[in-house]
């Protein structure tokens, strides 16, 4: 997110070590559920609990789409609750995650800044694992059902680490590449044909420079492509062979970058540069993590109505989106019922639709009544530009949170001084 729909970040190594050096904080599960909390067993307690409360939502800002529907959920929340929400616009999220870990270090152990946090990854692993998350809560919402969690059971974990109900889902996100059919008659499928494409075609492609998400989620495709056991990539990086696993990304990358747009040199920050560079004829293909890029910029008339989208033939790198409430949030109970809206299926429909965000939903569509299906079935667009239905058998996991510091730090010692 990143990045739409995703926003771990490299904050890892600079969180955990902080949390070493903060030896004065309080022992004991401080974020776990007490007497002061709201229970989220006794939904109406929870509800009546959250009417007129404030809310500080602290989530990546830096997509206009995503803050529009923010700004809806904030509005509906308030009418249905009475929540007055914020929405606070993070460049980052270990902006937001810094303050908690500063607020616990001054012994702030209530009335914290941050009512609800869009995180996953690294940042959920090293928050949970030292109980920096209230909870647990998230299965005890009433629209949690509606993920059909045992049938679905990628949302019980975050990059491999159990969630045990310290975060709840929210939307799906996956790996796409699109391309301007003006210009690319057959579109490379998986990274094998990416290194021929572009052999036969230089400067048409590039990926953003690490620790950008969207660039790490490219080099965490290329691995799993590459590489036939993945066993090791979903436990820690520092218990594996680290150079003999990564040595084909290296070849990879080696071959790959004198043929990327100005041979590499230089590298896009993010992927609204790499969406520009293709709307400016620079390039010719591009990825995104959301899957409905190509059909939200062409509908925004950033890009041309001859984009198209595609999935990697070999699968493609996918993951969900969580909200998590820190163990000191104030408005507990309003960060439950607005997370909870953000699972129904008015939200979920509104996320579907690119006229709105263009997101995934989380929720099993499936297992609705009939009704609610066809809704869902008239807002997805059959678009030109939108990306083949994804299945659970083109579905790659996230390594383990700890392969992307890893990563972004041999790429960086590799190709980040030139």
């Amino acid at each position: 997110m990143n990045r739409p729909f995703m926003t771990a970040s490299r904050y890892g190594r600079r969180l955990c070590g902080w949390l070493a050096a903060a030896v004065v904080l309080t022992s004991g599960a401080v974020g776990k559920l007490s007497a002061q909390s709201p229970a989220p067993s006794d939904w109406p307690s929870v509800v009546q609990a959250a009417e007129g409360q404030a809310l500080f939502f602290y989530a990546w800002g830096g997509d206009p789409q995503i803050n529009d529907y923010l700004a809806w959920v904030g509005r509906r929340v308030n009418e249905l609750h009475g929540v007055r929400m914020t929405h606070v616009r993070l460049g980052d999220t270990s902006d937001a995650v810094s303050r908690v870990l500063a607020e616990r270090q001054a012994g702030t152990l209530q009335d914290g800044a941050v009512d609800l946090l869009w995180l996953n990854g690294e940042n959920f692993a090293s928050l949970k694992s030292n109980d920096l998350l209230f909870g647990p809560w998230a299965e005890q919402l009433p629209n949690f059902a509606l993920v059909n969690a045992d049938d679905n059971p990628d949302v019980r974990f975050d990059f491999t680490v159990p969630v045990e109900g310290y975060e709840s889902p929210w939307l799906r996100a996956h790996l796409v590449f699109y391309y301007d059919s003006a210009y690319v008659e057959a579109a490379p499928r998986n990274v094998a044909e990416l290194l021929a494409w572009a052999r036969q075609y230089p400067g048409e492609f590039t990926y953003p420079r690490p620790p950008n998400f969207l660039a790490t989620t490219f080099l965490k495709q290329a691995l799993l492509e590459l590489t036939d056991d993945h066993q090791p990539l979903y436990r820690p990086a520092g218990e594996s062979d680290f150079e003999s696993i990564t040595a084909p990304l290296w070849t990879f990358l080696d071959a790959l970058h004198p043929l990327l747009l100005r041979q590499g040199r230089t590298f896009p920050a993010n992927a609204a540069e790499l969406r520009r560079l293709m709307a400016d004829g620079e390039t010719s293909l591009a990825l995104s993590f959301n899957p409905a890029e190509a059909v939200n910029s062409v509908i925004r008339n950033e890009l041309p109505d001859t984009v198209r989208t595609i999935l990697p033939d070999r699968g493609t790198l996918a993951n969900v989106s969580f909200v998590a409430i820190p163990f000191n949030a104030s408005h507990k109970a309003a960060a439950m019922v607005t997370a909870n809206f953000l699972l129904s299926v008015e939200a979920q429909l509104r996320a579907l639709d690119p006229r709105h965000l263009g997101g995934t939903p989380v929720i099993d569509i499936d297992s609705l009544p009939s009704a609610e299906q066809q809704q869902f079935a008239a807002t997805r667009q059959d678009h030109p530009a939108a990306p083949p239905l994804m299945s659970d058998r083109r579905q790659l996991q996230e390594p383990h949170p700890s392969w992307m510091d890893a990563l972004e730090q041999a790429w960086m010692a590799r190709y980040g001084v030139r």
